[in-house]
This record gives C-alpha cells, structure tokens and sequence, in this order.
C-alpha cells in the first residue's frame, strides 16, 4: 500500500472515531472496570449482533483477520500437500494464509470488471490436491459467487470467503460472508467497521464447523474445559475491549454503508466520460460497500502524482499481484494471470470514507479531470 499525505486524505480514522469518542470510551471503561477481559460478555455479545448482521448462524471473534483467514481454512481441513485456490491480486494475506498451514497457494486471475476471482481461471486450476478455494471481495465488490459455489460443489471444494473489505456487501440479495462454508472479516482500523487495533472474525454456519473453530481459537481446549485439550490449537482471541469498541460502531455500520455508496454514486456521476474505468455500482441485488473507490488507467502513477500537487489523497491497492512477490519466487505459477499484472500497473484508489463531503467529491473530481483534459 502507497499513501500520499494531502488536505482531502484517502481515508481517515480520526473523523469517524471524533465522533463516537464518548461511547468509544465509555465501552472501553466499561470493560476496564468490569475485570473480565478474555472471551466474556462484549465477546459474547459482539458475535450475536455481528451474526445478525451478516444473516449468518454463528460469528466467533478472534484476534485479526489474518488468523481468521487461517483458521477457517484450517477448520474445513485444509493442510500440508493441500491446495487452495486464491486470488493473485489481493493483499498478500489470502495466500500466506494457505502457506502457514503447509498448504500451497495455486493463483488465479480476476474478472476485469470487479478485480475479483474469476470462476473461469478457476475451473482450469483444480487438480487432485485442490481442497477449498477463497474468494476475495476486493474493494468492496462481491465476487461472482453462484458460479463458484456451483464449481466448488460438483468438485467437493470447501469455500471460504475473504470478507475483510466486504462488511455488508450484498451479492444477489445476500450479504458476503454467508455464503461460503465460512467467512473471514478484518477489523483492521481502516476497515469499513474498524476496531481500535487488530481485530477479527469468522462467520459459519455448520454447528461443529463453530465448534471446531472454537476451539482452534482457543489453544485447542475442549469447549467448557480449563485444561483439557482436544486438538493442537491457537491464540487467536478477540480482546474484551476491542470486542466492546466494536460492538458501539456496529450499531453505524448501515448508515456509514449507505454513505460510501452515495459517495461511490457520486464519483460516477463527477467522471462520467474520462477515459479511466470506474468500479461497478452494483445491480440487481448486488450492491458493493466501497472500501476503496478504485479507478484504473495506464497513467496512473502520473495521476497519482497530479492529486498529491493538488492535494487529493491516494492510494495504491496493490502494487505487486501476489505472485510476483519475491515471498513466492520459488512457487510455480500454473496459469496466465494477465488482469492481475495489468491491475497492479492500473488500479488507484481515490478517496473514500463516509464522512467525506459532497464538496470533497466535487474537488477531487475536479483534479481527475484537470489531469484527463
């Protein structure tokens, strides 16, 4: 990630936390001087009304996204001498997920329109060792689900979502994060529901796939054990206080939604016509959540460096596709990946967070089109 310091940010934490400072305290205090601050009642609570909103059975709080994505992939089997089909552009987490788990990530390209999994270079991807596949909702943007769940189905592929830019997305009338076996979310600050640090959950449905998850996150003890220990597991527990914090911005998450997409709509509506591809607004009960705003164009870096004179933030998601990375210079690349490689030379994300003004929009368009001629 490249940030460029400006008068309009790409993003800013500050505004959104001014505003909750009170209840962001008053939560915080309220765990202080309770004395409970391992897996208690904010956990507890957080994961009913996170559930809830996801329209998912169960939610279980851990300590990033990182580990939710490991855990869930550790929870539907996956293993050393496995594969597990990711996404190349994405940020570097979907695959170092597979890998500490012994596990090889196989990379895939991404649709041109959404920059996500594209179903298509994934059916030439699954071999006899491919045991799950995971989608990214990349930006915001929900990834074409039914036909990778079909895919996955006919082929007895496990599916786990990463949902850690998708909170509240909706594909086809239902939310990311409830459609996979399960779902990884990221509280990461700057995430669309931020916490005060690293932070994280799962989303399942299965009854012992939560229990199983249960457990993992919790240095493999038996559910209702103190020192019984049914598997080699992890400590990957969502803190009280961040569990806390996180419940107080749950409660704007919707409205902060519905702001990014007017902001989204906004965007559209200001660079109608420029030659530079714009992300999809949605449609027919698909509706992205916009944690990024990404326009992509051959200039980029040239526009990047247009907006910081002007003052317009920017960012740059992601700069290397994962398979480049030098992380993975000895793994074998199967397939062309040629809409990842153009994306990362491409993609620029302008502002978006939900506290920018009608006015910054208007000014950023302006420094967009001041570029384009």
């Amino acid at each position: 990630m490249s940030l460029i310091a400006a008068d309009i940010p790409l993003l800013s934490i500050k505004a959104q936390n001014q505003s909750l400072s009170a209840e962001i305290k008053e939560a915080a205090c309220r765990v202080l001087d309770s004395g409970a601050y391992i897996l208690g009642p904010e956990n507890r609570a957080f994961d009913e009304e996170f559930a809830r909103e996801i329209g998912s059975p169960f939610c279980l709080g851990v300590d990033s996204g990182t580990s939710a994505l490991e855990l869930a992939l550790e929870a539907v089997g996956v293993g050393p001498g496995d594969e597990v089909i990711v996404p190349s552009f994405t940020f570097i987490a979907t695959a170092t997920a597979v890998s500490v788990l012994g596990a090889v990530p196989v990379f895939a390209d991404v649709d041109e329109t959404t920059l996500t999994l594209d179903p298509r270079s994934v059916e030439n991807l699954i071999g006899p060792k491919t045991k799950a596949v995971v989608p990214v909702h990349l930006f915001g943007q929900p990834a074409d689900m039914d036909p990778l769940l079909a895919l996955a189905r006919s082929k007895g592929l496990k599916v786990v979502e990463d949902c850690a830019q998708s909170h509240l997305a909706v594909y086809k009338g239902r939310v990311t994060g409830s459609l996979g076996e399960l779902g990884a979310f990221s509280f990461y600050p700057t995430k669309n529901l931020g916490a005060a640090g690293d932070a994280g959950a799962v989303t399942v449905a299965d009854a012992d796939l939560r229990d199983r998850l249960l457990e993992l996150r919790n240095c493999g003890r038996t559910i209702g054990a103190t020192y019984h220990h049914a598997r080699v597991g992890h400590n990957c527990r969502l803190d009280e206080i961040q569990a806390a914090i996180l419940r107080v911005k749950l409660r704007h998450l919707a409205r902060w939604t519905q702001s990014r997409r007017r902001i989204a709509a906004l965007y559209h509506e200001g660079l109608r016509g420029l030659p530079l591809r714009l992300p999809p607004l949605g449609g027919n009960d698909t509706r992205p959540v916009f944690h990024l705003f990404t326009v992509r164009l051959e200039r980029r870096d040239a526009l990047a460096e247009h907006l910081r004179r002007s003052g317009v933030g920017c960012g740059v998601y992601y700069p290397i596709p994962v398979h480049l990375q030098p992380a993975y210079a000895g793994l074998k690349v199967r397939a062309a990946l040629p809409v990842s490689e153009r994306a990362s030379r491409e993609a620029l994300s302008l502002p978006m967070f939900a506290e920018l003004t009608d006015a910054d929009v208007a000014r950023v368009c302006a420094a967009v089109k001041a570029f384009l001629g």
